[in-house]
C-alpha cells in the first residue's frame, strides 16, 4: 500500500490521472485544484463538464480549505454518518473552476477508508473521485468490472485492493444550502 500511495501522489503532483479504490467504489481521480487534470477526467468519462464531480478529503477540518462557510450541521453529519456521505456545499473555493458546479457548490466527502484516506493525507489536497466508468454505463462494483478503456486512459492504476470481490455501493448524498435547507439527493 505504501508504494502505491507514493506512486499515485507522484502522478497527481505531475498533473496525472489515477484509478484508485475509495470508501465506496473504484474511482478516477486527480488533483482537484488542477483544471487540466480535471478536464482529462471529464474526457476519460466522456462526460459533460456541466455535471460536477466530487472530491475526497482526509478529514472534516480539510473541508474548510475548499468551502467558504461550512454549515454547522455538516460537522455533525460527517461525524455521525455510519456510511460514506457526500455533502454538496455552497461557497466552493481553492478548487479547479471546472470542478465547481454552476451554482458555486462542490460535492465533498471525508473518506474513512484506509487507502483513500492515506492517499488524501499524503497528497495534502482534495482528490477528485468519480466512478470508474464512461458516463451512462453502469458503475463498476469492483475492480474486475472496470473496462480496459478506463484502465488504459489513466496514468496510474493502483494495485491495492484489486482482488477484492465485495460489491461496493455509492455514497449517500446530501445538499446543505446556505439557508439551512437540507436536501437528500441519494440515500
Amino acid at each position: 500500500m505504501e508504494e502505491d500511495i507514493k506512486q499515485a501522489v507522484e502522478v497527481m503532483r505531475r498533473g496525472g490521472v489515477i484509478l484508485y479504490p475509495t470508501d465506496t467504489i473504484w474511482g478516477i481521480g486527480c488533483d482537484a485544484t488542477n483544471e487540466e487534470a480535471v478536464r482529462r477526467v471529464y474526457d476519460i468519462k466522456r462526460r459533460d463538464d456541466s455535471k460536477a464531480l466530487i472530491c475526497l478529503v482526509d478529514s472534516a477540518d480539510r473541508m474548510q480549505r475548499y468551502v467558504g462557510d461550512v454549515p454547522a450541521v455538516a460537522w455533525d453529519l460527517v461525524e455521525l454518518s455510519e456510511r460514506p456521505l457526500t455533502l454538496i456545499l455552497d461557497g466552493a473555493r481553492n478548487l479547479a473552476p471546472n470542478l465547481i458546479a454552476e451554482d458555486g457548490s462542490v460535492g465533498i466527502r471525508v473518506t474513512r477508508e484506509e487507502f483513500s484516506r492515506q492517499l488524501c493525507y499524503r497528497f495534502q489536497k482534495a482528490i477528485v473521485s468519480t466512478s470508474a466508468n464512461v458516463s451512462g454505463e453502469p458503475s463498476p462494483a469492483c475492480f474486475a468490472d472496470i473496462s480496459d478503456e478506463i484502465k488504459q486512459a489513466v496514468d496510474y492504476v493502483v494495485q491495492s485492493r484489486q482482488r477484492e470481490k465485495t460489491k461496493a455501493s455509492p455514497s449517500s448524498i446530501i445538499k446543505l444550502g446556505r439557508d439551512g435547507e437540507v436536501t437528500i439527493i441519494r440515500k
